[in-house]
C-alpha cells in the first residue's frame, strides 16, 4: 500500500510574524522557514503505518518554490521513502494545489492521502477537501486516531457533540490533527540520509494546471492592540459600559 503525503513550507511556528510595510503581505525575508506542523503530524502517521507493516511506501510531495526542497528533505528523514516538488514561483491558492494534487495523486495511485488539515500561514483548512472531491474519495478531516485495516481507513475525529468514529472505503483522503500523534526528532544522521534520497522535481505547466490567483489580497494589517483591562465593583457598571461605551449591546 502506498501513502501519499503533502506538505508544505510555512513561516516556522516559533518565530514572530511581521506584517511588510507596505501591507502587503507577511515578511518572509530572512525568517526562518519549516514544515507545517499539521503536515508533519501527517508525515509521522504515514511512516509510523509503514513500520506497522501497513504501508510498502510513503511519497512526500511539497508544491512551491525551489527551497521546498528542504521541507522534503525533513519529511524523507522522518522517513518518507521519496518525494516530489511541484516547482513555481506563483502564490498558491488551495484550489490549485488540489488540483496539482490530483494530477500526482493520478500518476502515483496512492491508497491513502494524509495531509494535515490546514496550514499555519493561511489557517485556510480547504486543501484537503478540495482534492477530495476533485477525485470523488471519501474523505475525513480533523482526524485524531487512524488505523488502516481489511481495505478501510477507521477514524475517530473530534465533533461538537463528543468524538465520532467512521469507516472510509480506501482509496481515500484523510486530514489530520494535533492529537493524532507526537512527531519524532528528526536526527542529523537521518537528514544526511535524506539527501540521498530521491527529490522529482515537475511544474504546474506539465501538470496541465493553472495556478492563475483568482483571490487578490488588498492588505494586510497587524490586529488592534487590545484596551486596557477595567475592574468594576458591579453588575450595574458593567451593563452601563457595556451600553454606553463599547456599544455592543
Amino acid at each position: 500500500m502506498k501513502i501519499l503525503v503533502p506538505v508544505k513550507r510555512v513561516v516556522d511556528y516559533n518565530v514572530k510574524i511581521r506584517v511588510k510595510p507596505d501591507g502587503s503581505g507577511i515578511e518572509t525575508d530572512n525568517v526562518k522557514m519549516s514544515m507545517n506542523p499539521f503536515d508533519e503530524i501527517a508525515v509521522e502517521e504515514a511512516v509510523r503505518q509503514k513500520e506497522a507493516g501497513v504501508a510498502t511506501e510513503v511519497v512526500a510531495v511539497s508544491c512551491g518554490v525551489e527551497k521546498s526542497q528542504d521541507t522534503l528533505r525533513t519529511a524523507m528523514a522522518i522517513g518518507a521513502d521519496r518525494s516530489i516538488l511541484v516547482k513555481t514561483e506563483a502564490s498558491l491558492q488551495p484550489l490549485a494545489v488540489a488540483k496539482m494534487l490530483k494530477k500526482i495523486v493520478e500518476k502515483e495511485q496512492p491508497d491513502v492521502v494524509i495531509l494535515g488539515k490546514q496550514a499555519t500561514d493561511d489557517d485556510a483548512n480547504q486543501t484537503g477537501q478540495m482534492l477530495a472531491a476533485l477525485l470523488d474519495w471519501p474523505q475525513a478531516t480533523s482526524v485524531s486516531k487512524l488505523v488502516i485495516e481489511n481495505g478501510k481507513a477507521i477514524v475517530t475525529r473530534e465533533i461538537d457533540e463528543g468524538q465520532e468514529t467512521l469507516a472510509l472505503q480506501l482509496p481515500a483522503v484523510v486530514t489530520v490533527d494535533l492529537r493524532l500523534n507526537e512527531p519524532r526528532y528528526v536526527t542529523l544522521p537521518n537528514m544526511m540520509k535524506a539527501r540521498k534520497k530521491t527529490i522529482e522535481s515537475t511544474t504546474p505547466d506539465e501538470l496541465g494546471v493553472s495556478v492563475e490567483s483568482r483571490l487578490k489580497i488588498l492588505k494586510v494589517a497587524e490586529p488592534a492592540a487590545r484596551s486596557e483591562v477595567r475592574m468594576v465593583s458591579d453588575i450595574a457598571t458593567l451593563v452601563s459600559l457595556l451600553k454606553n461605551e463599547a456599544k455592543v449591546i
